[in-house]
């Protein structure tokens, strides 16, 4: 016979390591997933209930591991991660055009996503060693370590990972105390080149035009930014369509499962990197703002685990992880929206897609644990 006392004490114990708000605000966010999916791609339904199970076992083993630990695994975690990305990019399997796996045999992994993690660890665990005695030359150092997989990524072409590994790493490099006398001008340079690539883009998109760093296709995408039309066929179909469904759900939406754009098919990736424009059709403004709230509350939850972190190294990674989900959300709705390029990064928690849930509520496992660990004042 079952003893209740046994089993609330063993539901306790199993629970304990999780935080309660986080976990709320977590499991709100994959139903409004769950409830999405089901409208735009219902046969996909299965697989994200596989996934988000996998995901959720993988955040309880992640809060329960000490930070000790992960400060432990950053360094051969970041080593590995690298090894494996230069194997990519000397024998990884090309799919559309981009070389971004690497077949094991058994199965292919994607090491670029392994880096979103391994990154903000390797450089919080750098940091945490020179604690006390930081000096210009170890940002420079800092910068290197992030450059290495940011440049192998970069060259996979993958620029949605690319912007996701360095804004992880940079996260890390200003909460370690990175000098504002650095940050302005870089800051005045990145609005300079917004600024002249608005006022110059008929010069600069013209055929022809090489932009240095960047494939044909990257180009194609900022400049179909700037003038959708001008390719309404081809590279700006996404847009077009997006913007179209934002703008049509009005501010309660046409209701679930009767969105025109999505159920047409005139709306593509509407279960991946833009299953926001399928909530904006759906639930209109409402449903935006309440997703909005969620990340805010998420967010914020984050910060303030940081904030009382007791140790350097649990401070940088729970407030860089926190930051990775406002890069990820604002990346996408301006993607969405129509005011950021298409660079196919998926709203995070929402977007159908194991491997990004998998790492994310990795992430989320990861603030428990400093959470758990906290300075006892």
């Amino acid at each position: 016979m079952i003893n209740l006392s046994d089993l609330r004490g063993f539901a306790l114990r199993f629970l304990r390591p999780l935080d309660p708000f986080l976990l709320a605000v977590a499991l709100a966010i994959v139903a409004v997933a769950t409830l999405m999916l089901e409208s735009a791609s219902p046969e996909r339904l299965e697989a994200h209930l596989f996934n988000l199970a996998i995901a959720l076992a993988v955040m309880w083993f992640m809060a329960v591991q000490p930070p000790q630990r992960l400060h432990s695994f950053a360094l051969p975690l970041y080593v590995v991660g690298l090894v494996l990305l230069i194997c990519v990019a000397m024998f990884g399997d090309i799919s559309k055009g981009a070389r971004r796996w690497l077949n094991l045999g058994f199965m292919r992994i994607q090491p670029s996503e392994l880096m979103k993690i391994a990154m903000p660890l390797m450089l919080a665990w750098y940091f945490q060693k020179r604690e006390g005695m930081l000096k210009v030359r170890d940002f420079l150092v800092a910068a290197v370590l992030l450059a290495l997989p940011a440049t192998l990524i970069l060259k996979q072409p993958d620029l949605g990972t690319t912007l996701l590994v360095l804004s992880s790493g940079l996260f890390v490099i200003f909460f370690a105390g990175l000098s504002w006398k650095l940050i302005v001008p870089v800051g005045i340079i990145g609005v300079a080149g917004i600024v002249a690539i608005v006022s110059f883009e008929s010069q600069i998109c013209a055929p022809g035009v090489e932009w240095p760093g960047l494939h044909e296709y990257q180009k194609h995408r900022v400049c179909t930014l700037l003038d959708p039309a001008s390719d309404p066929l081809g590279k700006g179909f996404h847009t077009i369509q997006s913007t179209i469904a934002v703008g049509s759900g009005g501010m309660l939406g046409k209701g679930w499962r009767e969105g025109t754009q999505t159920h047409l098919d005139f709306l593509p990736e509407r279960h991946t990197d833009f299953i926001l424009a399928v909530i904006s059709e759906e639930f209109g403004l409402a449903g935006v703002i309440i997703i909005l709230i969620l990340y805010c509350l998420l967010i914020g939850r984050g910060l303030m685990i940081a904030l009382n972190a007791a140790t350097l190294f649990g401070r940088l990674l729970a407030g860089a992880i926190s930051m990775i989900f406002f890069t990820y959300a604002f990346v996408n709705m301006g993607m969405v929206a129509g005011m950021l390029p298409v660079v196919g990064v998926p709203l995070p928690m929402v977007s159908y897609g194991g491997t990004a849930l998998v790492t994310l509520c990795l992430g989320i496992g990861i603030l428990m644990s400093v959470q758990q660990h906290r300075r006892r004042k």
